[in-house]
């Protein structure tokens, strides 16, 4: 063993967890992707065609279709921002990107009933385990859309909405639309607006007056596709005195070709509620 030099400095683990959060974390863990069928492929460029291809494979109401266009055309006007984001946006080439990719099924509410080649890549980042062990509810979305949505009965029996948006915007329309791009408007900034003309998927969540939600609720982003982006819409109601806390995971393949990923995240908390948002995310 050699004696210390004067450049020589001794850390600790903790100085080094302090020093880089992440270095007891595997952050290769997700670095692995399936030969996917999808049913729907919207294709690579955004255009108007693009936004009603997508509104109509989610049958969606006219009001969601105009909301769609009119984000379009803010989106194509905005420039790029230059306050918080870097130089290395201006490098997305937006021709390039699959805008929506589905197998075309409905969320299972089973592990069991998740077609295997989604089911492997979920286990494989285990989220069933957790569901198990510790979470009120599991919404896990592949691409574009959600393959799996549950909530524990207890959980649903006070009340408590916890589907993926999509579902929340077909089931649950007067709530939806109460809220849904009040926090963050269309022209809140050019990413944004791309968000809400081709968003899909993310949660819904309300919880009702008075009800506190024990055990979080959580969801999981998956990209699996190469050169595609996701952009789930996440909107998440708590209304007066009632708490939740929610938490998302977000990985993708490490690609050689570009991966886009633009969500939003809309929390309304009424007078006396409290939201935990909490997100991890490994690109």
């Amino acid at each position: 063993m050699h004696p210390l030099a004067d450049s020589d400095t001794l850390t600790s683990p903790a100085d080094e967890a302090a020093q880089n959060p992440v270095s007891g974390i595997d952050q290769t863990s997700g670095n692995f992707s399936y030969k996917i069928d999808y049913a729907f492929d919207a294709g690579t460029g955004l255009s108007e065609d693009t936004v009603r291809y997508i509104s109509s494979v989610k049958k969606e109401a006219p009001w969601i279709l105009d909301f769609r266009l009119k984000a379009l055309k803010t989106f194509l006007d905005k420039p790029m921002p230059t306050h918080w984001a870097t130089k290395d946006l201006e490098a997305i080439d937006f021709s390039k990107i699959r805008y929506y990719l589905s197998q075309g099924q409905k969320p299972k509410r089973t592990w069991a009933e998740v077609p295997d080649d989604i089911k492997k890549t979920f286990e494989r980042l285990g989220i069933p385990e957790q569901e198990r062990k510790f979470l009120a509810g599991v919404e896990a979305q592949f691409d574009s859309e959600a393959a799996y949505s549950n909530i524990k009965e207890l959980v649903s029996k006070q009340g408590v909405i916890f589907v993926n948006s999509t579902e929340g915007l077909r089931e649950h329309p007067e709530i939806f639309r109460k809220f849904f791009g009040k926090v963050i408007p269309i022209g809140d900034n050019k990413f944004s607006a791309l968000n809400s003309a081709v968003f899909s998927g993310g949660s819904f969540i309300y919880v009702p007056p008075g009800v506190k939600v024990a055990q979080p609720l959580q969801a999981y982003f998956r990209i699996n596709a190469e050169n595609f982006g996701q952009f789930e819409r996440t909107l998440i109601i708590a209304d007066e005195g009632a708490e939740v806390v929610y938490m998302e995971g977000c990985t993708a393949p490490k690609f050689s070709t570009s991966t886009l990923h633009s969500a939003v995240v809309e929390l309304v908390a009424l007078k006396g509620a409290k939201i935990q948002y909490i997100t991890v995310q490994n690109w």
